[in-house]
């Protein structure tokens, strides 16, 4: 039986959902409205769209000394209310106001990441803070309110007041393991099984194009298709959205440029209860392409006590200027563990009717 107990590391780590908790109750984490049952995830905090969304004429940060409101002022198009659902169209440029505000402590920062289902939909979607000159990064001790950038990418989305989009993972001190610890992790807890075992800088992942699957080996995207609405899971016809790419023999895929991808990693993933893991997103030095817009896996995800059993990476992938082969088995981007400063009293899958524990190619949750 795995040992889960865990005392907190003197330098700090990723916060548990309990430890979220405790930062709403202490005023921390300010949402406009009550915390909404299942908001609080493992190690995250799902973030909820605001009441009005503006259109804007470009993506931006405010830097240093800057608020969003300011150049909010400067670029947007038009404003219009989210409370009855809006659409927001490809290649347009949205920012919302999120009903959650921070007043963090000194030693607590944050990291924001799109959820597994906006990144499965092509939504690019980051967030912004006041003052800060980098995407889905908070500061130790930000104090302010939080801002959700959204362009969709392939298909036009249905939003509204509360949808989830992002979250938010918090950290004290530098939680990433070594790549000692992660291979004595490994050694312990087999964090990887079926493809390669290449741990430097991260577990390397690689891309599943044989057909294991039965055949299949990914989906891309259609072109104008019809709406997705972000809160109504499996109304969505596959066909109407995607068209099936099968293995014939061939273990290559050449990827059209802005094409949007479903693929799969070869091997199944396992995060303990101890760790969270994230998906770094583009390396350049191997291709110029994208394989994730959603990195972060919560404690549990791929953990046989927690209903999983090693889970698959689905690897949301977009080709940049040019065409690019992948081959069966290329390592396609590192997968890092952060320890927990306490194992969480929920884990993925464990009673949380999450949507992708023990998955393998798998589209949103939104497809039937």
């Amino acid at each position: 039986m795995t040992d889960t107990t865990m005392p907190k590391p003197p330098d700090g780590g990723i916060l548990p959902a309990q430890a979220i908790r405790r930062l709403i109750e202490a005023g921390a984490i300010l949402p406009a409205s009550p915390v909404a049952p299942g908001q609080v995830q493992p190690a995250s905090i799902d973030l909820r769209l605001g009441d009005i969304a503006y259109r804007v004429r470009a993506s931006f940060l405010p830097g240093p000394g800057e608020d969003v409101t300011r150049k909010l002022r400067e670029l947007t198009l038009h404003v219009f209310d989210l409370a009855e659902g809006a659409v927001l169209e490809t290649g347009c440029v949205y920012v919302v106001p999120l009903l959650e505000a921070l007043a963090l402590p000194g030693d607590v920062s944050a990291a924001a990441n799109p959820k597994s289902s906006t990144g499965r939909l092509d939504v690019f979607t980051r967030v912004i803070a006041d003052g800060v000159d980098a995407f889905d990064t908070v500061p130790r001790g930000y104090k302010g309110r939080l801002y959700a950038e959204i362009c969709p990418q392939t298909f036009p989305v249905v939003v509204r007041r509360g949808s989830y989009l992002s979250q938010l993972r918090f950290r004290t001190g530098d939680p990433t393991e070594s790549d000692d610890t992660l291979r004595a992790l490994h050694a312990a807890q087999r964090l990887v099984a079926g493809g390669v075992e290449d741990i430097a800088g991260g577990i390397a992942l690689s891309v599943d194009l044989g057909g294991a699957g039965g055949g299949l080996v990914g989906y891309r995207a259609k072109r104008h298709t019809g709406l997705v609405d972000v809160d109504k899971p499996g109304v969505c016809a596959i066909a109407d959205y995607w068209e099936r790419i099968e293995h014939h023999g061939q273990t290559r895929l050449i990827l059209d440029p802005d094409q949007f991808y479903i693929l799969a990693s070869k091997e199944a993933v396992h995060v303990p209860p101890t760790h969270a893991a994230e998906m770094m997103p583009f390396n350049p030095l191997v291709g110029e392409f994208r394989v994730h817009y959603a990195g972060f896996m919560d404690p549990g995800f791929g953990h046989a006590a927690a209903g999983g059993d090693g889970a698959r990476v689905v690897l949301e992938v977009r080709s940049h200027k040019v065409p690019f082969v992948l081959e069966d088995g290329q390592v396609i981007g590192r997968l890092v563990y952060e320890r927990m400063t306490e194992v969480p009293d929920v884990l993925y899958g464990a009673g949380l009717h999450s949507n992708y524990q023990a998955q393998g190619l798998k589209l949103s949750k939104h497809f039937r």
